[in-house]
């Protein structure tokens, strides 16, 4: 179950990702480094963790022209992470594809963001729902030969039934019971997002937040255990 679950260390400076891994120890193998820590340094410790045999998802959404797309992913290759996000749009798909082609990185296709809903959806000036959408990206993702989905919990049987079995279906908004929400607004349990399909689980705050740490990852990777 370690490397399912993917610890987001969603946490201002280097050195205080480097404190929470330590602290984490032997409970967590696999990291989630996103935009905060990326900008502050981050991209260089996940190369390091790269090099210490740790997983590392790189939540960097890429979005742009084709051939700059594929330029950053070009260099992302370099740093040895295992995943790496791409917003679902087919180009960016397609042309994150080609430059990946022959690699070891999983590439994921980033749908709706679990922190929007229906509202959300019609002020940004999309005609459909969130599950609508979900579902649409899920299946240009599998057209284009990516390597997963990340989706809300609350998507991912509807998506494990479009894409198969074999590609990821990586998870956010994953709340222990009793967890707040936060500014998630489509969460699930770590549990329930396993017995509706997906692979990965990101958990952040409930655990980097937490006062101790390892505990908190064991019991949310117990929690995880009931859903075998």
């Amino acid at each position: 179950m370690r490397d399912r679950l993917i610890v987001g260390l969603d946490l201002p400076s280097v050195a205080e990702a480097e404190r929470a891994v330590a602290t984490l120890g032997d409970a967590a193998n696999f990291y989630k480094i996103g935009y905060q820590l990326a900008f502050a340094g981050g991209l260089e410790l996940a190369r390091d963790l790269a090099r210490d045999g740790k997983k590392v998802f790189l939540d960097l959404k890429l979005l742009d022209i084709d051939n700059t797309v594929a330029k950053g992913v070009e260099s992302v290759l370099k740093l040895g992470v295992t995943m790496l996000t791409i917003h679902a749009y087919p180009r960016a798909m397609r042309a994150a594809v080609s430059a990946a082609r022959g690699s070891d990185l999983t590439l994921l296709a980033v749908t709706v963001l679990t922190s929007m809903d229906d509202a959300d959806m019609v002020d940004a000036g999309y005609e459909y729902d969130p599950h609508t959408l979900v579902l649409k990206r899920s299946e240009q993702a599998l057209a284009a030969g990516m390597g997963g989905i990340v989706c809300s919990a609350a998507e991912a049987a509807a998506v494990r039934k479009i894409v198969g079995p074999d590609m990821a279906v990586v998870t956010p908004g994953i709340r222990p019971k009793g967890a707040d929400k936060g500014d998630q607004k489509r969460v699930m349990t770590p549990a329930d997002a396993l017995v509706a399909g997906a692979s990965h689980l990101v958990v952040a705050r409930p655990i980097v937040g937490a006062d101790d740490r390892a505990a908190a990852a064991r019991a949310i990777l117990e929690e995880m255990k009931t859903a075998a």
